[in-house]
């Protein structure tokens, strides 16, 4: 650093030299068609030659000042707080680039005007730094409110593009099963009902045979229920989908919109898998949340009905789940402790065989 003082001093010692012998030649100061005559002339390099060897003294003697008075900058600097080092810079910059718009304007005055572009860029950079520290805690509530409402919009962004539309099909929703699990917040994403599965719902709904005009209304109904009474978003889905029955036209919607198929209807659930597209199947969420009973198990049931092979009763578990008794004919009617001896998975469900407790306490 103290060499770099010094080639500092010796230029602008130079420099200094040469304008003061034009000065002393020509009666003007700064004249630079008389600097262009007497570049050449011993006087004028021996002028040039004193001034560096003055410059190379005074900043020789100054280079230790400079360099204490740089260090101390450095380490006050560097002492600042983050926030109001950040917005002195700013104003500064704003403040220097404010000045470097004016210069052509200034650039070519003479004599003492040349001092003007000097004392503009000095006074518009303090002001500019002034201005930013005054203002540190605004800028850094602005600047909190950009990054937060960026970091929302990005988070939003990235939420809705993770967002996943479920298609309801017919059969779902006249089963009526998906609105109580859309009750309990299991389902998220967008619940997309297209048109023409709408336009079905009202064909049967609208059918002379009582059954369906039954099943019709109330998918209708459920409809309405999960679009007022649930807090679920819905999209009636009107785009334009190709011709053809109504399960073909799910699974192009299905991937056109990146979603999943939401069916009770074993067919659709392969053709689905077939064309890999998502599929949710209410019957298998049903089947998976059931009661796990294993054998040796007890178990409280009441035999209703008497089974398919001699001496059986049947009894049904709350979700529907049949339990073949041994040994229960004789109990129909009755409510009575049983011991689960093997459980069976089957494509239609779980079936739980088991024998009564009585005829274990007997043997």
């Amino acid at each position: 650093m103290k060499r770099i003082i010094q080639a500092i001093g010796v230029l602008f010692g130079g420099a200094a030299g040469a304008q003061v012998y034009n000065w002393m030649n020509m009666g003007a100061l700064w004249n630079d068609s008389a600097y262009g005559v007497l570049q050449k002339s011993g006087g004028y390099y021996m002028n040039v030659g004193i001034g560096a060897l003055c410059g190379f003294a005074a900043a020789t003697m100054l280079a230790g000042a400079i360099v204490k008075w740089m260090q101390q900058g450095a380490e006050k600097a560097a002492a600042v707080p983050t926030g109001e080092l950040l917005s002195g810079a700013g104003g500064l910059t704003l403040g220097l680039a404010l000045s470097a718009l004016i210069y052509p304007a200034v650039s070519g005055l003479n004599g003492a005007g040349i001092f003007i572009p000097i004392c503009l860029t000095i006074f518009l950079g303090f002001t500019g730094l002034r201005i930013g520290l005054s203002k540190q805690e605004e800028i850094a509530e602005k600047l909190a409110a950009l990054f937060q409402s960026r970091r929302k919009a990005a988070s939003a962004e990235e939420e809705s593009s993770y967002e996943e539309h479920k298609i309801l099909d017919t059969s779902v929703i006249i089963d009526g099963r998906i609105a109580d699990i859309c009750k309990t917040g299991f389902i998220e994403g967008t619940l997309v009902i297209p048109e023409f599965v709408l336009e079905e719902l009202q064909h049967i709904a609208d059918s002379s045979d009582l059954l369906k005009r039954n099943r019709g209304r109330r998918g209708l109904d459920i409809l309405n229920k999960i679009q007022k009474e649930l807090d679920v978003k819905v999209l009636i889905y009107e785009g334009d989908v190709e011709e053809g029955e109504v399960d073909s036209r799910l699974v192009k919607l299905a991937k056109v919109l990146h979603g999943k198929v939401v069916t009770n209807d074993f067919n659709l659930n392969k053709v689905c898998e077939l064309q890999g597209v998502s599929v949710l199947n209410i019957n298998d969420l049903a089947n998976a949340v059931k009661p796990v009973v294993l054998p040796g198990e007890e178990i409280v049931v009441q035999v209703i009905k008497d089974g398919k092979e001699h001496g059986q009763g049947v009894a049904y578990l709350d979700d529907g789940t049949m339990i073949v008794v041994e040994g229960g004919r004789d109990y129909i009617g009755t409510t009575m402790e049983v011991l689960v001896t093997s459980v069976l998975q089957t494509s239609a469900g779980r079936m739980i065989f088991a024998k009564p407790k009585l005829l274990e306490k007997a043997l």
